[in-house]
């Protein structure tokens, strides 16, 4: 039976990192939260206190599973939802890479070629998002609502899917360490509720 009035979708992203906070592009390399990080996560948790979720969901990596725990859920792992695969490109910064490559680079439109691991491609990450998104589509259609902890790049794809934009749109998706974002409906159509919200004390 589908409820009249769907769920909603809640995103976090994950806590700092010495590599997000130095601008690192860390996709499979497993680092913990700073204490920043950890403190960032225990206000989202705080944020969202008064919240319940049907499905919760998680990056296998530990600065989303600790996230996830800080917030308060007790996530599924999903390994649809391991941060973008960057390839010869892991660990280094933006301007880093322009260095290397002589020249402008842009994730979304340029992709990243392989190095330790294949890499991946903004179309091939949108594949895993939707996988995601098959998956909650019929708890939130119940009138549940689930929630899904995981990184800034994947979660910037899996908010276009869900508009269902063009993959490479997600560049326009800003999203900061431990913020909340929320996907739902209006009139029947995905629409984003609220993006990239820092909880405050």
């Amino acid at each position: 039976m589908t409820s009249e009035r769907p769920g909603e979708l809640v995103l976090v992203r994950h806590g700092e990192t010495e590599w997000s906070k130095s601008g690192q592009h860390t996709g499979r390399t497993d680092i913990p939260l700073t204490e920043n990080g950890i403190e960032q996560a225990e206000r989202a948790g705080r944020y969202l206190a008064d919240r319940t979720f049907a499905l919760a969901l998680s990056s296998p990596l530990q600065r989303a599973r600790d996230t996830a725990e800080l917030v308060g859920v007790d996530p599924e792992l999903d390994e649809d939802l391991y941060e973008w695969d960057y390839g010869a490109y892991e660990g280094l910064t933006t301007p880093q890479i322009k260095v290397e490559r002589h020249g402008p680079w842009d994730l979304w439109t340029d992709g990243v070629p392989a190095g330790d691991t294949p890499g991946e491609n903004a179309a091939e990450v949108r594949v895993r998002v939707e996988r995601v998104l098959d998956r909650v589509r019929p708890v939130l259609a119940e009138g549940d609502d689930a929630i899904v902890v995981a990184h800034g790049h994947v979660l910037r794809a899996l908010g276009a899917a869900w508009i269902r934009l063009a993959p490479q749109d997600g560049a326009v998706l800003k999203l900061g360490t431990a913020t909340v974002s929320s996907l739902g409906y209006e009139h029947g159509r995905p629409v984003i509720d609220s993006w990239n919200v820092t909880p405050r004390d």
